[in-house]
């Protein structure tokens, strides 16, 4: 009895202590990033010092310099470039619209998807066909559609808690919205920009023209939400009215650009790498502050913090700032691709590309067992008012490393005000919250120690929580 009493008291010391060990490490990891964060010192000067960074622009190269710099002045055991081709898409000349009805002329703001075509030089101007899906085009057929602008006007659904949700539900009329138009003849295409809100700022972002040849490829734009509401309105007064636009963009050869990593490597395992990261480009119109700035920064906070707090991970840590996000993915498949061809094992991924504002949780892709045991860590996070652990998505750039031993992860952000900034002009630095940015790269540097210290694996040991 006496045996049993002893096994039981030591047992309950043993768990007491990690337990005390790890909300004392995640105290120190929250503490460090609120009262001697870099994370939006970095983001500072990524957003007012060189500003957005299209893939295969000269600020986008900028970015990867500056980066790497500030990487290798943290005394990483490791920091190189990943050279990856990238497209290079030039917007142009800032884009006019305008309504034609009743003989009046209304401006209308307007911005060229990236990847689009140019109008002529002295734009288009013809009739207009209104549509919020696909189906309607068919319905509408060549015989209504031939030699029109195609205009999507396809909301986000308000009433999804998840914007992301909402913004999946519309985003293919963006998307795709001109390989189904050209289908009937339409002679260009204008699309809701995918906003939450009623504004003058037209949503940029990508699109596609599958393997229609170039010269039989429209121009696409987004209109603003204020604009959209606007046109529908006057279609329905006068479907007959014109809509004139004229954009300027250019699609050039490929280039060459860069991922950049660091690393930090394994005490214990150093062939096991788990990664932490965000993508280094951005769209054109903003800062790209908050899409995706911010997930670099964040992730590049991952590893100074172990740094400043001693921390030696057991597995080697990457932060890898992908290219090409945006436009294309290059830079996640080509991290991939290098990472099958060197025959690593990656165990852990952890992307951050959901804004820079105040953290909620982590999603979750990985197998239901794993998946669990991320879960019963939630009571460590709750004194920091972080409670959703979720399985669901991870992130674009480390979706590629998908295979049946990875747990991928993605930061999960407060969404509300998301799309309000998301490929717009008035994505910049002052929409960034600094408190709520270094709460998300503490939030990310807490779990990446959880999975490193215990593993990604639900058979290895986890850390006991009391009640």
């Amino acid at each position: 009895m006496k045996k049993l009493l002893f096994s039981l008291l030591l047992v309950s010391s043993i768990i007491s202590v990690a337990q005390t060990e790890d909300e004392q490490m995640m105290k120190n990891i929250y503490d460090a990033s609120l009262l001697n964060g870099k994370s939006y010192a970095w983001l500072d000067h990524l957003s007012n010092e060189i500003g957005g960074r299209l893939s295969g622009s000269e600020n986008a190269e900028k970015a990867v310099r500056y980066t790497k710099t500030e990487l290798q002045k943290l005394g990483l055991d490791k920091v190189w470039l990943q050279e990856v081709m990238v497209p290079k898409w030039v917007r142009g000349d800032k884009e006019t619209a305008y309504i034609e009805a009743d003989g009046e002329q209304i401006d209308v703001p307007i911005c060229a998807l990236g990847g689009s075509v140019a109008t002529a030089k002295d734009g288009l101007k013809t009739q207009v066909v209104e549509v919020r899906n696909f189906d309607e085009l068919r319905q509408l057929g060549r015989a209504n559609i031939e030699g029109k602008i195609v205009f999507y006007n396809r909301p986000m659904q308000a009433n999804l808690i998840n914007t992301f949700q909402a913004y999946g539900g519309c985003v293919n009329q963006r998307y795709s919205g001109a390989v189904e138009a050209i289908k009937y003849g339409a002679a260009g295409v204008i699309v809701r920009s995918m906003n939450l809100r009623l504004d003058d700022l037209p949503h940029t972002g990508s699109m596609t023209y599958g393997d229609i040849p170039v010269e039989d490829r429209i121009p696409a734009a987004a209109i603003s939400t204020k604009g959209a509401e606007k046109l529908s309105e006057l279609l329905r007064e006068g479907p007959d009215l014109q809509f004139y636009f004229r954009q300027s963009c250019e699609q050039f050869e490929d280039v060459p650009s860069f991922n950049v990593i660091g690393e930090i490597t394994g005490s214990e395992f150093p062939k096991e790498y788990m990664v932490v990261g965000g993508h280094l480009d951005s769209w054109d119109l903003g800062d790209g502050s908050h899409d995706d700035g911010a997930g670099v920064v964040q992730s590049m906070e991952v590893v100074r913090l172990f740094k400043e707090l001693g921390y030696k991970p057991k597995h080697s840590i990457r932060v890898v700032l992908f290219m090409n996000e945006e436009n294309g993915l290059r830079g996640g498949r080509k991290y991939a691709e290098e990472a099958k061809a060197n025959n690593e094992k990656h165990v852990f991924a952890l992307e951050s590309d959901a804004g820079g504002f105040t953290p909620r949780g982590f999603s979750f892709d990985g197998s239901d067992a794993a998946v669990a045991k991320v879960q019963s860590w939630k009571p460590l996070f709750e004194p920091y008012l972080i409670h959703y652990f979720v399985k669901g998505g991870s992130g674009a750039d480390i979706g590629p490393l998908k295979d049946d031993d990875i747990l991928l992860a993605g930061l999960r952000p407060d969404s509300q005000r998301y799309f309000d900034h998301h490929h717009a002009e008035n994505d910049t630095f002052d929409a960034v919250n600094k408190r709520e940015l270094e709460l998300g790269a503490a939030t990310m540097t807490a779990l990446v120690y959880l999975i490193d210290k215990y593993g990604p694996k639900p058979e290895i040991k986890k850390p006991e929580i009391k009640g």
